[in-house]
């Protein structure tokens, strides 16, 4: 690895330091270099607050003129809650700049090439693209899609059951399983459910990890399409923001004011208007934890993006309530393809992500 390629990763690594605190905004390090040693670091923390760039010039003491920034996304250019980085990197007599990826943000876009070169800085772009990329896959898909990157997350045994007939599931994945589910929620903007999840097993669907502000919980979204659930539920009554999806027919019963309506698509809400919706609220990452139904219904639109899958080493039978509901299908070529993206061992169980 380069030492330019390692400046970058460091600025990646920066950039990870935020994954829970800057949404909906993207997760950015920066480096500064001078004379081949590191003088001034940072990343972006939470919205509203300085970017990496702003950080990084402030922790260089003065020191700036002549360095290279190494950025892990393109620096912004437009005014925001925050002064444009562009001006800041000028203002701090940068000489150079590396970043990893064109911002996909249409008022961004490529736009900060010019505006820094007429500065007479030079600017390279590209270096550990796709590593910056992961890192804010959630960001760059609702950019170029105008919808949040959906997961799903589903915990099963072996046979790929994910509760007995009976509704039980809890808990068929290990405890470490459940720990990790954490980080997902936790990085996630939104946590997606249905009424039936909710009132079957009072789910909080919160994150618990230690240290971890209520200040960035995720949303928790509940689609009810009936109304069933009455606003008293737990899940309505956690720090952090919660809200319901139902039909437009619906009247709610006493004063609710977290209700969303939604129009109605061949007898149900309409998935795709939620999905839009979703994106409206700047949601990148939206997670659905839920029962087959949902996870099937998600699906079957073609609107869910990757797959969390943690298998436990226990069978539960035929009779037992599968991952996925769906319409019959007649041929294998009607299926639905994923590919996998990594597979690994947590605790008993098998993490299993696949992608689209």
């Amino acid at each position: 690895m380069s030492d330019s390629q390692k400046f970058m990763q460091l600025a990646i690594d920066l950039a990870k330091e935020g994954i829970f605190s800057c949404k909906p905004n993207p997760r950015v390090g920066c480096v500064l270099v001078k004379d081949n040693k590191i003088i001034g670091q940072g990343f972006h923390h939470k919205t509203g607050e300085d970017h990496a760039e702003i950080n990084a010039i402030k922790n260089a003491n003065d020191e700036t003129k002549g360095a290279t920034a190494y950025i892990s996304l393109e620096p912004c250019t437009h005014k925001g809650k925050t002064p444009p980085c562009v001006e800041a990197l000028i203002a701090a007599e940068i000489k150079e700049v590396f970043f990893a990826m064109v911002d996909p943000n249409p008022k961004v876009s490529g736009q900060s090439i010019k505006i820094l070169e007429e500065a007479g800085i030079k600017v390279s772009y590209g270096l550990l693209e796709q590593e910056a990329r992961e890192l804010n896959i959630g960001f760059c898909h609702r950019m170029s899609s105008n919808r949040p990157y959906i997961r799903t997350k589903i915990g099963a045994s072996i046979d790929g059951r994910t509760a007995l007939k009976n509704g039980k599931s809890q808990w068929i994945t290990s405890e470490e399983s459940r720990q990790d589910v954490q980080q997902w929620r936790a990085r996630s903007c939104c946590v997606l459910t249905s009424a039936s999840t909710v009132l079957m097993d009072d789910s909080s669907l919160n994150v618990r990890l230690p240290d971890f502000s209520d200040e960035y919980q995720p949303t928790r979204a509940v689609l009810d399409g009936q109304l069933k659930t009455k606003g008293s539920e737990k899940i309505f009554n956690l720090p952090g923001e919660s809200f319901v999806y139902t039909l437009m027919s619906n009247e709610p019963s006493g004063k609710r004011e977290d209700i969303l309506f939604v129009n109605e698509k061949n007898g149900h809400m309409s998935l795709d208007d939620i999905a839009t919706d979703l994106a409206s609220k700047e949601f990148n990452e939206v997670l659905i934890e839920a029962g087959p139904n949902l996870n099937g219904a998600f699906l079957n639109q073609g609107l869910i993006d990757e797959i969390i899958v943690y298998l436990a080493p226990s069978v539960l039978g035929n009779s037992s309530r599968g991952m996925f509901e769906l319409p019959m299908l007649n041929e294998l070529s009607e299926s639905f393809r994923f590919y996998m993206e990594s597979i690994d061992q947590i605790g008993t169980d098998l993490r299993v992500v696949l992608r689209k």
